[in-house]
């Protein structure tokens, strides 16, 4: 390596301080800055650059992985044509949100049928990015923005693999409404978007969840073994009689099949973590906790194929609060360092 990793980020590097290209890089993240459809708080479009700002705090030396860094960490440049389409789908998602949906007004229709549209096109920017980074033999994150971000990932990691995945979902909420508010594409309708449009996917481990409706508990349900859910009730009281959490960590990670995409909310951690995320919800994993499940995955010998961060959101008001990011940033660089550990790239410590 031609810089010191023991020595502060220097001015014009890359996240977390690196000086990497992405032709010198095996990992690189892509930045959708993308949050059209939140219903409730604001600043997951600010998510990308929050986590890059504070990525220079991060030390590349890890306790968990020995020296992530090594093979090369870039992200990519903020896509302004994705941060267009999300002034524009803000402003037209605003009107419907405010209704409580569209209903039978044709304005609000009009105003529904843009963010769809604009909603798939931040869908196929992604599926493209992933899949040229894919072909391009990387190992591909996803920065959010708000939760509906990595579909289009999922979509060409489904035609890259050619063959079924689990994904490993950390969230306050299941987010497997059908059409949320009408938004073809909500944060809140995620999962169900890819139980339904990437069959690939055989298996939808939930974590964390304690935010959600009827309709969601029976659709789950429906789905059989296809999708199991570790709610967020149930791991309390599993550790309020006494259970250790090592034997829940290896447990969640048994349910998965060989291969694996996490995919990871902010929210499912206690909201201390990540006061100013959009949904934030009392309750939640440690941050240790959700690193113990990751780790086990890992030595349950389960391959990592790419990942996903979502909803971390500055606070707007003091932009010299920069905990979210920080807190952000810190689990971004353990979702690379264990995924490369996955793939045989690095070493658990």
């Amino acid at each position: 390596m031609s810089f010191d990793p023991n020595a502060p980020a220097q001015p014009g590097s890359g996240i977390f301080g690196l000086p990497h290209s992405e032709e010198e890089s095996l990992v690189v993240l892509v930045p959708v800055p993308w949050e059209a459809t939140t219903s409730y708080g604001g600043g997951a479009a600010e998510g990308p650059r929050a986590i890059l700002d504070a990525s220079m705090q991060v030390d590349l030396f890890d306790l968990d992985v020995d020296r992530p860094y090594q093979h090369g960490i870039h992200m990519l440049p903020l896509p302004s044509e994705v941060m267009a389409w999300n002034e524009e789908g803000k402003a037209s998602a605003e009107k419907v949100i405010e209704h409580g949906g569209a209903g039978d007004d044709p304005e609000l229709l009009a105003a529904l049928g843009r963010v769809n549209a604009l909603s798939k096109q931040v869908n196929s920017h992604v599926e493209r990015e992933v899949a040229r980074l894919l072909t391009a033999n990387k190992i591909v994150g996803v920065v959010g923005g708000d939760h509906s971000v990595p579909y289009g990932a999922l979509r060409a990691m489904a035609q890259h693999l050619k063959r079924p995945f689990g994904v490993l979902h950390f969230d306050a909420h299941s987010d497997t409404r059908d059409a949320y508010e009408g938004f073809a594409h909500s944060h809140a309708s995620i999962m169900h978007n890819v139980l339904e449009g990437v069959p690939e996917v055989e298996k939808l481990v939930q974590v964390g969840i304690r935010d959600v409706c009827e309709a969601e508990v029976r659709y789950c349900e429906s789905q059989g073994a296809r999708v199991e859910v570790f709610y967020d009730r149930s791991l309390a009281l599993r550790k309020q009689e006494g259970e250790p959490f090592a034997k829940v960590a290896r447990e969640i990670a048994a349910s998965l099949p060989n291969l694996v995409w996490i995919s990871f909310d902010i929210d499912g951690l206690d909201p201390r973590y990540c006061p100013h995320t959009g949904t934030p919800v009392p309750g939640g994993l440690e941050l240790a906790e959700a690193i113990a499940i990751i780790r086990e995955v890992v030595r349950a010998g389960k391959k990592i194929v790419g990942f996903d961060l979502n909803e971390v959101a500055p606070n707007l008001a003091n932009e010299d609060d920069e905990w979210d990011g920080n807190v952000g940033a810190r689990l971004l660089y353990k979702l690379v360092g264990f995924t490369l550990a996955s793939q045989g790239k690095a070493k658990l410590g």
